[in-house]
């Protein structure tokens, strides 16, 4: 469901230590210029969440969030002086000028709504 390079879970991994969390929040929500953002947050299990099991860590998203983001890879990257887990989706479609707004393909994300709801989660 969600792919995790080398580079992101040794920083997964700092993060934790650092942090001592469990679980991080991967989803998206309404808002920015391009219609919605990434989630990505230590918190809490909440009732309808699904949770990916990581080993050291947990992944938790909530089911409006899935179809949104199933197939991508976090990846951590640096680009100049700036370093940042990175959501690489092929379901991205644009994104705006600040790079923190995103829009989708919802023809992919219904698509992968339909095959993911298919089966009780």
């Amino acid at each position: 469901m969600i792919e995790v390079t080398d580079e992101a879970i040794k920083h997964l991994l700092q993060k934790k230590e650092e942090e001592n969390f469990t679980h991080i929040r991967l989803g998206i929500t309404g808002g920015g210029c391009a219609g919605f953002e990434y989630v990505f947050a230590v918190d809490d299990i909440q009732d309808d969440d699904i949770v990916l099991d990581y080993g050291q860590w947990k992944f938790i998203i909530n089911k409006v969030s899935v179809p949104y983001i199933n197939g991508m890879t976090l990846d951590y990257v640096k680009e100049g002086l700036n370093e940042f887990f990175k959501f690489i989706n092929p379901k991205e479609q644009s994104s705006c000028g600040c790079g923190v707004s995103i829009n989708f393909d919802l023809d992919a994300v219904e698509a992968d709504e339909k095959k993911i709801f298919a089966v009780e989660l």
